[in-house]
């Protein structure tokens, strides 16, 4: 009877646990993106530019036009949960929302060459494909970052543990390991506006408008 007894009491108690924890949430991962107004600034010369983008400059090119963007990427989280009668154990529910993108986004153009002019357009222009090679990567990294986070954090179940180990787990996992990367796929995005910045572009642009810029540049 003691067996019995004992069986009984187990049987009870199990069920108990498991159905508190298929109450919780799934797990959940959403990836969200900022939306960036691209904004213009064209109260700079091109001295000045050439200061801001030194990183950028080429030997003996002029640097007419610049685009700067701040990467963003946080974590927000809410962790469900569930602790059993004993106070030892708990099963909890990750929900994470991802936000990332570039912001400010800022396009420089250098104020000697003013709004509505050839030489502005050809600038703002060649600007335009930098912001569109920035968005192209944010896409990028956006689907890849939603198909990792997914496969690590949406398990399906809840995850067990000791109390007070899953929310503290989770953010440790979030400092240490996923902001760190996220921080290095937004610096590939380098690889790509480095494409565009050929010697054979710059040369274009300073020749372009009958010899405009050029001479404005002397």
């Amino acid at each position: 009877m003691r067996y019995l007894a004992l069986l009984f009491a187990v049987v009870l108690s199990c069920p108990c646990w498991a159905d508190k924890c298929d109450q919780l949430p799934k797990p959940s991962v959403t990836v969200k993106r900022l939306d960036t107004r691209v904004t213009v600034n064209t109260q700079h010369g091109y001295k000045v530019l050439n200061h801001l983008g030194s990183a950028l400059a080429r030997p003996g090119n002029q640097i007419l036009g610049l685009t700067r963007v701040n990467d963003v990427a946080h974590f927000a989280s809410s962790t469900p949960l569930h602790v059993d009668r004993s106070g030892r154990w708990e099963c909890a529910s990750p929900q994470l929302t991802l936000t990332l993108g570039f912001n400010p986004m800022t396009v420089y153009v250098a104020k000697e060459f003013p709004e509505g002019g050839c030489a502005y357009k050809e600038i703002y222009q060649h600007e335009l494909r930098h912001v569109k090679a920035y968005q192209a990567h944010l896409s990028t990294i956006e689907n890849e970052l939603s198909e990792s986070l997914n496969r690590r954090f949406a398990t399906g179940g809840a995850w067990r543990g000791p109390v007070g180990q899953t929310r503290a787990d989770l953010q440790r996992e979030l400092d240490e390991r996923w902001l760190p990367y996220i921080q290095r796929e937004f610096a590939h995005a380098d690889e790509a506006q480095a494409l565009i910045d050929t010697p054979e572009e710059y040369a274009r642009v300073a020749n372009a408008c009958n010899g405009e810029i050029r001479k404005r540049t002397r």
